[in-house]
C-alpha cells in the first residue's frame, strides 16, 4: 500500500475562506490551503515508486533536482485538487475526506503532463527543461504510467462508501482523455482548414472538461452527494475545464514567457490547432487565409509567429476565444446551481472558476 501519513492539519484549514482574506486574494489562499491538505500524501504517494521511476517523477513535480537533490519547486498550482476540496465542503463535506481522492486527480493530471510533453515535443515546463528533455523519452513514458497507476492504486485502496465509485469515474475520465489527446494529435496530420470548430470544442472538452468534471464530481461522492448532485458538479467542472482550455489557449499564443515558462508564441511554432487558431481559420475573414498559408509553413522565425498571432486576432480568434470562456462559465454556474441551489454555499468553487478564467500564466 502507499504510505500514509498522519493527518496533522489543523481543522481550521479545511474551512471557508474569512473575512479577512485580501480582495482577490481568495483564489491564492484556496490553492495553498489545497497544498497544504493535499501535498503530503501526493509526495508520500510519489515517494513509494521504486528508485529510477521515482527520481523522474520526483524532478517533475519539483522536489528534486535531474540528479536527486532537493529542488525549491512547487507541483502545479493544484487548480484540480482545490476543485476536489472545494466540490466536497460545498456539499456538505469534510474536505479532509477528500483528500485521497484528490491526491488521484493531481497524479492523473500529471500522468498527462509526463506524455504531453513527449508527444508535443515540448523543452520546457515550470521554468525549467521537461522530464523527457532529461531523462529521455522511455524514462518519462515509463514515469507517466508509473505515476497514473498510483492514481488507481489510491482510490481501489479506499474501503470507504466513495471507493469503487470514485474509481471507475477516474478510469472512464481517463479514457476520455486519452480519446481527447488522440484527437488533437490526429489534428496535426490535416490541413490548416480541415478541422471544425466543433470538432475542436469536443476535443477540449475530452482532454481538458474532462478531468476538471472529474474532479468536481469525485468531491461530490466523497460528501456523500447523490446521483443527480453528482453529475451537475461533473457538468460544472466541465464547463469550466472548457473555459480553462480557452484562456490557456490564448495564454499560449499571447502569455507572458516570464510568467508561462515557455517561448512567446509556442503553440503557433508547434503549428497546434488551438481553439482560437481553429476559430480564426474558419472564421471567412481575409485574415484566415493568411494564418493558413503560415500554418502550411515552417513558421520556424519570431517574426512568422508574431505574424501569425496577429492573424489570428484581426480574424477574430481572439475576441472569439474570451467571449467563448465567459459563456463556458455562465454554462457552468447554471450546472453548479443544479446541485448546490443556494450558491452562496459553493463560494470557493465560483472563486476557483473566476481564477482559471481571468489567469494570465
Amino acid at each position: 500500500m502507499t504510505p500514509r501519513r498522519e493527518d496533522t492539519t489543523p481543522p481550521e484549514t479545511a474551512m471557508p475562506l474569512q473575512d479577512a482574506v485580501a480582495p482577490g486574494q481568495e483564489a491564492a489562499v484556496l490553492l495553498e490551503r489545497a497544498r497544504v491538505l493535499v501535498d503530503p500524501e501526493l509526495r508520500a504517494a510519489v515517494e513509494s515508486l521504486p528508485g529510477p521511476i521515482r527520481r523522474v517523477a520526483m524532478y517533475h513535480f519539483g522536489w528534486q533536482q535531474p540528479n536527486g537533490t532537493p529542488s525549491e519547486g512547487r507541483a502545479g498550482k493544484a487548480i484540480r485538487p482545490a476543485l476536489v476540496l472545494a466540490a466536497a465542503r460545498a456539499l456538505g463535506g469534510d474536505p479532509r475526506q477528500a483528500v485521497r481522492a484528490a491526491v488521484a486527480v493531481e497524479l492523473v493530471h500529471n500522468f498527462t503532463l509526463l506524455h504531453d510533453d513527449v508527444i508535443d515535443e515540448d523543452r520546457t515546463r515550470r521554468h525549467r527543461p521537461t522530464a523527457w528533455a532529461v531523462f529521455g523519452v522511455p524514462d518519462a513514458i515509463v514515469a507517466g504510467d508509473a505515476v497514473l497507476a498510483l492514481a488507481q492504486r489510491l482510490l481501489a485502496e479506499d474501503v470507504g462508501p466513495a471507493g469503487a465509485r470514485a474509481s471507475a469515474r477516474l478510469s472512464n475520465c481517463v479514457i476520455e482523455l486519452c480519446a481527447g489527446q488522440q484527437a488533437d494529435c490526429a489534428f496535426a496530420d490535416r490541413g490548416p482548414q480541415d478541422v471544425s470548430l466543433d470538432e475542436c470544442l469536443t476535443m477540449a472538452t475530452a482532454k481538458t472538461g474532462a478531468l476538471l468534471g472529474c474532479a468536481c464530481a469525485l468531491g461530490a461522492l466523497y460528501a456523500g452527494a447523490e446521483e443527480r448532485a453528482v453529475e451537475a458538479m461533473d457538468g460544472f467542472g466541465r464547463e469550466a475545464g472548457l473555459a480553462f482550455q480557452l484562456i490557456d489557449d490564448l495564454i499560449g499564443i499571447w502569455g507572458d514567457p516570464a510568467r508561462t515558462g515557455k517561448p512567446v508564441g509556442a503553440d503557433l511554432a508547434a503549428h497546434k490547432k488551438s481553439l482560437p487558431v481553429v476559430a480564426a481559420l474558419v472564421s471567412g475573414r481575409p485574415a484566415a487565409a493568411e494564418l493558413a498559408a503560415l500554418y502550411r509553413g515552417s513558421m520556424s522565425t519570431p517574426d512568422e509567429v508574431r505574424r501569425a498571432a496577429d492573424a489570428v486576432e484581426r480574424a477574430g480568434g481572439r475576441d472569439w476565444a474570451q467571449m467563448s470562456a465567459a459563456d463556458r462559465m455562465a454554462r457552468a454556474v447554471h450546472h453548479l446551481s443544479g446541485a448546490v441551489p443556494d450558491l452562496a454555499g459553493a463560494g470557493d468553487l465560483l472563486t476557483l472558476a473566476e481564477f482559471v478564467t481571468r489567469r494570465t500564466h
